[in-house]
Formats: structure tokens, sequence, C-alpha cells
């Protein structure tokens, strides 16, 4: 009997090359799978299903992990309000540990003694998916063809066409992520240090030029209604948050920063979902937050992403600062008006009974209530004290 392997497909050149090699190569049972963190419509789906299956694949599986994904990796960061160097929603790039997951785990149910990915040598994702190999299934070896061999792409498609299968693999000027939390761009211009992507390089294009008014509310952090409407589904919400954005071309940008292997690297990126929810959710916690609560989130946020992104996310640490931030979140519910207007949009304000502005000891800069004019001098004399200390201290030493 062949043994299995396992191979993460997504139905790109190089999984379908690395399909064709392990079988007609290594002799092995190639079962794809894809798992889906709600980057792909079922149309898609159904595609990658079919061309897995021209490739000779034995079985193929559609792992649907969307629910997961945001239960236990967009909920978090939503509640962290984190974005990479103050850019990056760390969009793709926290699906690739879920799709990682489920993939290792789909390999150990059916007994596979390999598993395989299309990763290249020069990227985050071959570290992300390794990783979570190795840790969930030592026993389990891992194979991956295209970084090994190092391979151009006329070499894949024509080893592809040598041996039965012709697809059209044109490369296309614009690679396209696409994922939930957003969708990431590369290019000719994310190469290069002075150039920006092009307005045609983005999948979303303007829809709308007449502003409009957007209502997120929130419930314990979590989002739960979007312009007046209840979503059970918090996926959706995303997506009407998304579909309401994208119309204006929000939430796109250009992220610089450290790779997992060292170097630096740029990706273009259109997230407005992601933009939209985190800024409208950080405005509200502003209202309903502590001095301290939103310095301590604001620091384990930082940790948290940087964790996420460099696929640290088994790390039992990050379970620990999962705990602190939904801790964080009990008064953190209300609605958060937004204007949409061509590439921009405004926080306008929200509307909570924990806002921690409605109280009756004051007013900023109008009318004081809880306290005297004394109160503060005596207050203010006080707090003064260790600057004095050391001013008078400086004073005695210039003598």
């Amino acid at each position: 009997m062949k043994e299995k392997v396992v191979l993460a497909f997504s139905g790109g050149l190089d999984t379908s090359f690395c399909a064709k090699y392990l079988s007609v190569e290594k002799g092995y049972e190639v079962h794809t799978a894809i798992a889906n963190t709600g980057g792909f419509s079922e149309k898609e789906l159904k595609t990658i299903e079919e061309r897995a299956f021209k490739l000779g694949a034995a079985t193929h599986a559609t792992l649907d992990v969307t629910k997961e994904y945001y239960e236990k990796s967009i909920k978090y960061m939503v509640f962290g309000n984190v974005l990479r160097n103050g850019t990056y929603p760390i969009s793709v790039s926290s699906e690739r540990i879920f799709q990682a997951i489920a993939i290792i785990e789909y390999a150990k149910k059916i007994g596979a003694k390999y598993v395989a990915h299309g990763s290249t040598g020069a990227g985050n994702d071959q570290v992300r998916f390794d990783l979570t190999f190795q840790v969930l299934a030592p026993e389990i070896e891992i194979i991956t063809p295209t970084r090994d061999m190092t391979l151009t792409r006329e070499y894949e498609i024509n080893y592809l066409k040598d041996h039965g299968y012709e697809a059209d693999f044109t490369k296309m000027e614009y690679s396209i992520n696409k994922g939930l939390w957003g969708t990431s761009v590369g290019g000719k211009e994310t190469l290069k240090s002075d150039q920006t992507l092009p307005e045609e390089a983005y999948p979303s294009q303007i829809t709308k030029n007449d502003g409009e008014l957007l209502t997120i509310d929130f419930k314990k952090g979590e989002i739960c209604g979007v312009n007046g409407v209840t979503f059970e589904d918090k996926i959706e919400a995303i997506r009407a948050v998304e579909t309401a954005g994208a119309a204006y071309g929000i939430g796109r940008d250009m992220h610089i920063g450290d790779t997992i292997i060292g170097i630096k690297g740029r990706v273009g990126f259109e997230a407005a979902g992601a933009l939209l929810i985190i800024n409208a959710h950080k405005m509200l916690e502003k209202h309903t937050l502590t001095k301290w609560q939103q310095y301590w989130k604001d620091q384990l946020g930082t940790w948290y992403g940087m964790f996420l992104h460099e696929a640290q996310y088994l790390e039992p640490v990050m379970r620990d600062m999962e705990q602190f931030l939904e801790s964080t979140q009990q008064n953190v519910t209300g609605t958060v008006k937004i204007q949409l207007r061509p590439y921009s949009y405004t926080l306008i304000g929200v509307e909570s009974s924990f806002d921690l502005m409605k109280t009756d000891f004051g007013e900023y800069g109008e009318v004081n209530r809880a306290w005297s004019a004394d109160d503060v001098k005596g207050f203010t004399k006080i707090l003064a004290n260790q600057m004095k200390i050391y001013y008078n201290v400086q004073k005695r030493n210039e003598k």
C-alpha cells in the first residue's frame, strides 16, 4: 500500500505541482485538503476540488474553520485593537495558523505519515505551517517540494504539461490573497521601497461617492449589529461592515515590517471591515475603560499581535493574554457612529450606558461637582512634591 500524504492544497501553481510530483515522483497516495477560514466562495471551493481530482488526488477535503478562526483569533484581535506596526490588521497571515492546525488535525485523522505544503523559502508562511505541524504532530514528516527544489514557474508548468495536466497558470500582475479579515495584494511595487500600488491593483473598486453614516454595535467588545440590524453570526456582521467600507475604497494601505525570517517585507492590503471595526472598538473603549485598562491593553495587544504574526499562536502565554483581554471587555458595550466617504472615514461618536463621560463628577473644562477649588490646590501641591525635591537638590549641587 502507498503511504499517505496530506497536501495543503489551494489550487494554485505551486500546490498543483506538489500534488502531481508527490504522486508521480515519490509514489505517495496524495490526499488534498483546503482549510477555509472565510476567504473562499462556494464556487471557488468547488473549482479547487475539481482541480485536485484532475491532478490525481485520492481524496479531497474542504475543512471549514471560519467560526473557529473568529472565536479563537479575530475576537481577540479586536479586543486587543491589534494593528501590526500600527497599520496592518494581521489579515491573511493570522488565517495561516488556523489553516495549518486544520490540515495537521486532518492528517492525524486519516492516518497520514506525511504532510506537505507549497510554501517557498522566502516568506513567513513556511514557518507558520512547519512550526504548527511540528508542535501538534511531531511524528508526521513534513515535505516541501517547492521550497526544497527551488523551482521556477516555467519548470512547474512544463512538468504538469508533461504529465497530462494543462491549466491557465498565467502569472497575474498582482497576487491576491483574500481573507475574512482582509485581502493582501502583492506586485512589482511592493518589492520596492519608493512605490505604492496603483488603483487598479486593488480587488475592490469604489462604487459610491456620496457619503453615508455607518453604525456598529458592540456587546462586551464583540460586534453584534450593523446599521441597526442585529447579527447573531459575527462572521456575517464582519462581512456587512466590509461591504459598506469597500464601496468607498476604505482600508487600503501598505504594510512594511519585519518578517519571521529576518528580512524587511512590504505588502499592500485592503481591509475595510477590519480597520473600521478595530477603530470603532478602540473609540468605544476610550469612553468605557479606565486609563490603566487602556494602557495595559495597548501593551498586551502589541505583544499578542506580534506573537500571532510570528507563528507563536500555540505558545501558552497567548491563552493568558486572551483571558486578560476578555476580562477588560465587560463594559465595552454600545454603538459607534462612523461617517464614510471615498478613501476615508470619521469616527463621530459613541452611545453607551457605560460611558465614563456621563457622570455627576463634572464636565471637563466646564464645571466640577465632586471636588472643591481647595481640593485641587492641595492635590496639586502634593503632586508636585517629587519634582520640587528633584529641582531643589539640583540647585543645591550647582552651587
